[in-house]
């Protein structure tokens, strides 16, 4: 059976102090509800966790109005470090998240109030109707509120949904594209321009010139979250007047910064056999269930051309009331069929009230 990719599941994001980080996560994008909260060491990231395992807390984090969630990733036995060198647009890993609103002029005047100082950008156009703006987290992590007409919930209780999509800086775009549109189904370019854009100029890329492609998948994801998720885009950027540093070069993933982009998938031995006909060998596989608190499932990673982290999930077990011990077997589910709207919506009885 070929494999199907739900859509995005989370951003992983490794932080100073997880306490201080989600809380703002939860104030400002609303990620107030918990898939998963592990304390435990992480043993099969031998590649990227400099060969030995690491103590570590994840929290996994939606916002329920729809969108992928934060993985937030503390170290326990080190303390996380920050690349070695300024970070600038277009270098290579994972530059940016993208956060959904529905009206991005309201959620600017939102955030303007309510963080004035993570502030990185004015509003700008994107296309002919909707606008743009950036922001930047505790951390220095930047994210883009992008405006979108999918949501899981019709009626929004908080100025922005969860992740949309992500801004990823590449060496040579026609490269990334291999596992970005003909693997990860991101088939339809929406934007394809090489220049000097205004509304990057405060992002630390100056009067550089850069080709930037966004990506979307024409056909709707599948799955058992899929409707939660939702549709998603990814932007590639090359810096075409220098060679990109790379954002993790020297580090651990854990470190701080965007770590991975995770997709939730169906049929994790198809979409093995897929990648690596293509040249993508999986880097790291759990192989059976693993446990991640009181979720488990099935995890693998790649690495795109510039070595940049993708994650894949295959979910077996999701604590749907965790107060009441109500798990759901997602295996045994027909892979293409969406769970229900009302069993997801029980998840939200898990929030975080602060």
């Amino acid at each position: 059976m070929a494999a199907i990719i739900s859509g995005i599941q989370q951003i992983g994001i490794g932080v100073e102090n997880i306490h201080t980080s989600w809380k703002w996560y939860r104030k400002v994008f609303g990620m107030n509800t918990p898939v998963f909260d592990d304390d435990s060491t992480a043993e099969l990231m031998l590649p990227y966790t400099g060969g030995k395992p690491r103590d570590r807390r994840a929290v996994l984090a939606m916002n329920m109005q729809g969108g992928g969630g934060f993985e937030i990733w503390q170290y326990k036995c080190r303390k996380p470090q920050p690349a070695k060198f300024d970070v600038k647009w277009g270098d290579a890993g994972i530059l940016a998240t993208k956060i959904k609103t529905d009206n991005s002029k309201a959620s600017f005047n939102y955030h303007k109030n309510l963080i004035p100082d993570y502030m990185m950008s004015d509003l700008h156009s994107r296309g002919k109707k909707s606008q743009h703006y950036y922001v930047k987290d505790l951390d220095g992590n930047i994210f883009e509120l992008t405006e979108t007409d999918s949501w899981f919930k019709n009626k929004l209780k908080t100025n922005t949904g969860g992740v949309h999509g992500v801004v990823i800086g590449c060496s040579d775009i026609e490269k990334s594209l291999e596992l970005y549109k003909n693997i990860l189904d991101y088939d339809k370019v929406v934007f394809d321009e090489s220049g000097v854009f205004e509304d990057w100029e405060q992002l630390n890329a100056g009067k550089e010139r850069y080709r930037r492609v966004v990506l979307q998948h024409s056909k709707p994801r599948k799955g058992s979250f899929s409707r939660l998720l939702g549709p998603s885009e990814v932007e590639l950027v090359q810096p075409l007047d220098r060679e990109p540093q790379k954002i993790y070069e020297d580090r651990m993933w854990g470190d701080l910064g965007f770590i991975h982009i995770c997709f939730d998938v169906k049929n994790m031995e198809s979409l093995k056999e897929r990648c690596a006909q293509s040249g993508f060998d999986f880097t790291v596989d759990s192989a059976n269930s693993f446990d991640m608190g009181k979720a488990a499932g099935r995890f693998a990673y790649i690495e795109d051309p510039d070595g940049t982290l993708i994650e894949f999930v295959e979910t077996h077990k999701l604590p749907i009331i965790e107060k009441l011990g109500w798990y759901m077997d997602i295996s045994t589910r027909p892979a293409e069929k969406p769970l229900p709207n009302w069993m997801l919506r029980m998840l939200e009885l898990n929030r975080v009230k602060d």
